[in-house]
């Protein structure tokens, strides 16, 4: 027994452990184990503890063959998929943390395996036997290997989506063995920079996921539906930019003009009760993983970079956009999700050694603010924000306990999230109410001063409070009132405003009930800060008009990215409009920049694509949402009925 000796990694000797050789049984409980050295041997272990470490991999675990009994509980890093590498590695395993798991790991290691392998074989059957000539040099052989092992990672899917980085784990495992035994293509196995695959490549050549047998053991992750689009409607924009072709036709073909974005996935993953047959669920919010030093954990083939939280119906998903696949699925059967944010805290977990975590907010219809780790699979925790459901959620750029909640009530509220210890215990506390007039429908910090004001659109108008927590007034009217032109050429301050965002510091992107119009509007010349009062009113400094739809439909909202210049919308049609405004951000910068005369037209239209479900074309389609990451790689449309599509620039 090692038991509670503030044991590390480095601590386990190879060179002392490796003389135990008739050791059978071994305790490292209660220690803050990282990852187990590869070289320990110890040929005769048959029961192990890890209960209460930090372990982040499992696989080093093959070292012991005989294990027959193994147990890691409260290792927070560890998932389902860590259970499944176990059961396929220890041939001999027959309890995993005190339950039998005799049945399930001879699934494990033959259905599941069988089923894998023919898919594999498939793959390369149908896709990559032809392209390999019969007299091959060692250079065709690696970019072959290079290129099928990519593919049959991204594409051969089975079993529920929350044991999606098992299956890849087996599927290289399964394609290495296959090329080196089949085809005696045995060259290192490096693993290779990330790149963009062919377009041949990134369409997933499987039929929707098979349910697994043993699906019980999988808990309350659930598989999703692709929708294959079956045929793509050229991208016309208004620059008069083509459609860019797939690689495979570009050489046979004149070279196609660039375009901004592509179509690579349309997922069906917020289904009621996972039913096939939803197209009603409506999807609302998403949001970008920040990024986080993953440590040992970090996939090769998923990133956090690329991950989205989407929201809608019962459901939290969590989505890679490259390969299309849910990671992670978390629904409350009671529920209807409006709004996701995501904070990073730095969490003390069992000892006193710090690490930054992932935090998910999700908020919705019940009124209630659910606090979810991410990487630990748990939803630790609630809190009972509002009687009345929440239109909107998010946390402050400087203080990344501080979440704002916009309700149905009438009201904002700021909380103190705490930080959880050890055994996920907080405390959470309301630290300020801000009052409107009208139901609050976006908000968004002031980046000039994110501790001080904040701005919100709401059913009744555009408003700013002050946040400031040093005053002493705990419940706060709203600051000032801004007022836009109407469509009769006066000015009003009442209507609705359901698009909100800032592009820079300074310039504001609002959508108000006016149709077909959205205003970028300077902050700085609009609001004093060093005026006096509350509910002033005050004009909107107009710096541009941007053209959009006609519709009067309302909550299509608009997102930008400020890195890039780029204002997103989605429209009534399916359609994506795309501004992208760096010609113009320096000239509204400067004190005198001069309003724009004429309404700014989109750079881009992405037109929805003929999409067919139960051999059926999806119609009526709204876009709620578009979301870009920091960087715009990726596009992120949220829609009315029940599809997230994910595109890419090109």
């Amino acid at each position: 027994s090692l038991s509670k000796l503030q044991l590390k990694t480095g601590d386990l000797d190879p060179r002392l452990f490796s003389r135990l050789r008739h050791l059978q049984k071994l305790d490292l409980s209660d220690n803050l184990l990282d990852k187990f050295p590869n070289s320990l041997t110890l040929p005769d272990l048959r029961v192990l503890n890890c209960n209460n470490n930090k372990l982040e991999d499992v696989t080093a675990l093959k070292q012991f063959p005989l294990l027959e009994e193994l147990t890691y509980e409260n290792n927070v890093y560890l998932t389902l998929n860590d259970d499944y590498k176990v059961m396929f590695l220890l041939q001999n395993l027959r309890l995993l943390n005190g339950k039998d798991i005799t049945k399930l790991a001879n699934h494990v290691r033959r259905v599941n395996s069988r089923k894998l392998t023919s898919k594999v074989t498939a793959h390369w059957e149908k896709f990559f036997r032809d392209q390999l000539p019969e007299k091959y040099t060692t250079e065709q052989v690696k970019t072959i290997k290079k290129k099928f092992l990519k593919s049959v990672q991204t594409n051969v899917v089975y079993g529920p989506s929350s044991l999606s980085e098992f299956t890849r784990w087996r599927v290289k495992m399964i394609a290495e063995e296959f090329l080196a035994c089949s085809l005696g293509l045995e060259l290192s196995t490096d693993p290779e920079p990330e790149e963009k695959m062919d377009e041949s490549e990134e369409e997933s050549t499987e039929s929707p996921r098979e349910a697994a047998e043993d699906v019980d053991q999988v808990g309350d992750f659930s598989s999703y539906v692709t929708v294959v689009p079956s045929k793509r409607k050229r991208n016309h924009s208004k620059t008069g930019s083509g459609n860019k072709k797939s690689k495979s036709r570009a050489n046979a073909e004149e070279e196609a003009e660039d375009v901004s974005a592509e179509p690579l996935h349309f997922l069906q993953c917020h289904s009621k009760g996972n039913s096939r047959e939803d197209f009603k669920t409506q999807l609302w919010s998403c949001v970008f993983e920040p990024l986080l030093d993953c440590g040992a954990r970090k996939d090769p083939i998923v990133s956090s970079s690329r991950t989205v939280a989407t929201c809608g119906g019962e459901s939290v998903c969590l989505i890679d956009c490259e390969t299309g696949t849910v990671l992670k699925k978390y629904k409350v059967a009671t529920e209807e999700f409006f709004s996701v944010a995501w904070t990073t805290l730095t969490m003390v977990i069992s000892d006193s050694r710090k690490k930054s975590h992932n935090i998910l907010a999700a908020a919705g219809r019940r009124g209630i603010v659910k606090l979810i780790h991410v990487a630990a699979d748990f939803c630790y925790g609630e809190i009972k924000a509002h009687k009345k459901p929440i239109a909107t959620v998010c946390f402050s750029p400087t203080r990344e306990t501080h979440l704002f909640t916009a309700s149905y009530d009438k009201r904002i509220a700021l909380w103190d999230i705490g930080i959880p210890d050890c055994d996920y215990n907080f405390k959470a506390s309301q630290l300020l109410v801000l009052e409107s007039l009208s139901i609050p429908l976006r908000i968004a910090l002031v980046p000039a001063y994110p501790d001080q004001y904040l701005l919100a659109g709401c059913e009744g108008g555009c408003f700013a409070w002050n946040i400031k927590l040093d005053k002493e007034q705990k419940s706060r009217p709203f600051e000032a009132t801004f007022q836009f032109p109407d469509e009769d050429g006066s000015v009003t301050s009442s209507h609705r405003v359901d698009g909100l965002a800032f592009l820079n510091d300074d310039v504001v992107v609002s959508k108000s009930s006016k149709p077909g119009c959205i205003y970028l509007w300077s902050w700085s010349r609009s609001f004093d800060t060093k005026g006096k009062g509350y509910q002033r009113t005050v004009a909107a400094v107009i710096l541009a008009e941007l053209e959009w739809s006609t519709t009067d439909l309302s909550y299509l909202t608009l997102s930008t990215c400020p890195a890039k210049d780029y204002v997103f919308c989605g429209d009534e049609k399916g359609s994506v409009w795309l501004y992208h405004l760096s010609n113009y951000t320096t000239a509204w910068s400067s004190a005198k920049g001069k309003r724009s005369e004429r309404r700014i037209p989109p750079t881009q239209i992405l037109k929805w694509p003929e999409l067919r479900a139960n051999g059926e074309q999806l119609t009526e389609v709204l876009i709620n949402n578009v979301v870009a990451d920091p960087t715009f790689n990726y596009l992120v449309v949220l829609t009315s009925v029940n599809i997230t599509a994910i595109w890419k620039k090109s």
